[in-house]
């Protein structure tokens, strides 16, 4: 079960196999940190990264951000080593790739126990191809452990023969299916990356289409969209200051023993004073984090 009041508004991909990227993440303002040993970390690589990355969750210094190792698959040479050698150094989960049944989620999820992973480190899964799409809900119900899901929009559009457009029209039934899981579940949900590094209006727009969708964060393959995930997955001072008045209003009228309240002409029902108590915690969490400087 995810902790819904934590910001993940920015999740970054660092390739365990780069010194440099593991030191930098210290001071990145990103939520969550992605330590990749897959795709980010060629064949030849991949001990060499894994040692890097448990060296740097030995060594510790992230503050308040989610760190996340991304394993191999445990049907590759090296996804068994990968979950033995970090899962008792307290990481904050597990993200395991390519995940198209609960019991692969399982089979990790014992992995981690025998090799002797904290409760606090939980598992998180890639949805990125058409049988985990389709097995997702099953998926997001397998274990106990599991915290979050996370979209890799860009090989499911491969493995759908699909088009990237503007407006990820090919791929909104997936996300739809994704995001119905992960609430079905309370799990965590984050959206893909968006591969243009050009193309800062593409990905402002993409980041606002997933936080409509319903998505907590955005997966990012580079340090500058940082701060533009961060501000677009964050609610507004308006949205902020709206929320306040909602929940004010309510508390007025349970007060005075009336059963109807309206806001601004429209109707508030307990559903929305929720909704608003939902965005006042998470703009508090937020400015709790920038206090902190993580």
């Amino acid at each position: 079960m995810a902790d819904t009041m934590r910001p993940r508004r920015s999740a970054l991909y660092m390739p365990g196999s780069n010194a440099r990227a593991l030191e930098k993440g210290r001071s990145l303002p990103a939520d969550i940190l992605i330590l990749d040993l897959e795709d980010a970390v060629a064949p030849d690589a991949k001990d060499g990264a894994r040692e890097q990355i448990a060296a740097a969750l030995r060594e510790g210094g992230y503050g308040a951000r989610e760190i996340v190792v991304r394993v191999n698959g445990l049907d590759t040479p090296w996804g068994h080593a990968d979950i033995e050698a970090i899962a008792p150094l307290g990481a904050d989960a597990i993200l395991l790739p390519k995940v198209e049944s609960a019991r692969m989620v399982q089979n990790a999820e014992l992995q981690m126990n025998t090799h002797g992973a904290t409760r606090k480190t939980t598992i998180w899964c890639m949805i990125e191809t058409p049988r985990g799409v389709l097995d997702v809900a099953k998926i997001a119900g397998s274990a106990r452990r599991l915290g979050c899901l996370v979209m890799g929009t860009s090989d499911l559009a491969k493995d759908l023969h699909a088009a990237h457009t503007p407006d990820r029209l090919p791929l909104v039934v997936s996300l739809g299916l994704c995001v119905l899981a992960a609430r079905a579940d309370g799990l965590a949900i984050l959206d893909g990356v968006h591969l243009d590094l050009e193309d800062d209006e593409g990905f402002a727009r993409s980041c606002r289409q997933g936080r409509e969708f319903g998505f907590d964060g955005k997966t990012l393959i580079h340090p500058k969209t940082i701060a533009a995930a961060n501000e677009i997955f964050a609610p507004g001072e308006a949205e902020l200051a709206q929320a306040r008045k909602i929940i004010a209003a309510h508390a007025e009228a349970q007060a005075a023993g009336k059963g109807v309240v309206v806001v601004d002409g429209r109707l508030v029902e307990n559903l929305h004073v929720e909704e608003a108590k939902r965005l006042v915690g998470m703009g508090e969490a937020i400015a709790e984090r920038a206090g902190e400087g993580a």
